[in-house]
Order: structure tokens, then C-alpha cells, then sequence
């Protein structure tokens, strides 16, 4: 659920905190950097992604 509804996410998915669809708020959470390295370490998308492969895709 986007429309009208913003929230920030751990490097897990897990929702961190989620502003409201009826007000405008500004959305602050803190992020804990150690769990971002840890996540990309044993999940290893980061480090198996290939950028040069994505050329076509990125073309205007």
C-alpha cells in the first residue's frame, strides 16, 4: 500500500515506522547500519549483482 502512505523499512522488510494516509507527516526512523551490513553479507544480492548487465535496461 503506497498511494498516500510512506514508511521506512529495515534491511529485512520489516516496517520500521509509517507516517499516516490522512495527515502530512515527515517519516524519521533510525536505521541500524550494523543489520544493513550483516543483511548484505548473508543474503548476497549486493554482492552478486552485475551492473554492466543492465545497460540495455537503463538506455533513455
Amino acid at each position: 500500500m503506497f498511494y498516500g502512505s510512506s514508511y521506512v523499512a529495515d534491511p529485512r522488510g520489516q516496517i520500521v515506522v509509517k507516517g499516516s494516509r490522512e495527515n502530512e507527516e515527515l517519516v524519521v526512523a533510525e536505521i541500524d547500519l550494523d543489520m544493513i551490513r550483516e543483511v548484505r553479507n548473508v543474503w548476497q544480492f549486493f554482492r552478486d549483482r552485475r551492473p554492466e548487465s543492465y545497460d540495455d535496461l537503463t538506455k533513455p
